[in-house]
């Protein structure tokens, strides 16, 4: 039998934090294994569990998993997050590689130089390139794809709490994805994951980013 699923990452966001969410929407239960030295990594290199040399790595169903899209699109086969069909499927990979791309925006803010002049253009690229998208998906729709929850509800949900941490006000003309955000706090794993003390983590700090730095000798952060 499979034992626990096992994220191996920093302590921080970065690109696990989505697989944080989506696991959390399956109700499923993980450890994690928080890179914290270089040796720790190069330990996980030199065992050859790092098929690409990067992180984050999944530990799952007897699987070492890397690849962020991969693992998240694992997931929601796995728990029937992904669609009834082929067409359900590639209109929630469009949704969730839109937001992650609108998220990695904000994710490597604190390793750039002057991550403030960043923000204006985080704002409108927001507001005028993806969320009108979502919003007119959800006229009339409780969830963005197929009428039933999928990883593309998880991550918009999970990008748009992001975004509010920088700009309070950004789904102000957003009544549609403002009322599936509230719909799927709701959720109790979802809504215990909002609380303090679980294993959702908080925006990236100086420590955050100089373990990372330090750990991958200053290498951009790897999918």
């Amino acid at each position: 039998m499979a034992g626990k699923v096992v994220l191996y990452y920093f302590n921080g966001r970065g690109r696990m934090e989505s697989i944080r969410w989506l696991l959390t929407a399956a109700d499923v239960e993980f450890d994690e294994v928080f890179l914290t030295t270089r040796e720790q990594y190069e330990k996980l290199l030199s065992d050859g569990a790092l098929m690409f040399q990067q992180v984050p790595m999944v530990e799952m169903d007897g699987m070492k998993l890397v690849q962020t899209k991969a693992i998240l699109n694992y997931i929601a086969e796995k728990y029937n997050l992904h669609g009834k069909d082929l067409k359900d499927r590639v209109m929630i990979n469009m949704y969730t590689e839109a937001l992650i791309d609108l998220m990695e925006l904000i994710m490597i803010l604190p390793f750039i130089p002057d991550p403030n002049s960043k923000l204006d253009n985080i704002q409108s690229k927001a507001k005028e390139r993806y969320f009108p998208v979502f919003e007119k998906a959800l006229s009339g729709c409780a969830h963005l794809v197929g009428g039933k929850l999928s990883s593309a509800d998880v991550l918009l949900l999970e990008s748009t709490l992001m975004l509010e941490e920088k700009f309070p006000a950004i789904l102000s003309d957003f009544p549609n994805i403002k009322a599936l955000q509230e719909r799927m706090k709701s959720i109790p794993a979802i809504s215990k994951f909002l609380q303090p003390g679980s294993k959702r983590k908080s925006p990236p700090d100086d420590v955050y980013r100089k373990t990372v730095m330090e750990v991958l000798q200053s290498s951009l952060l790897n999918r």
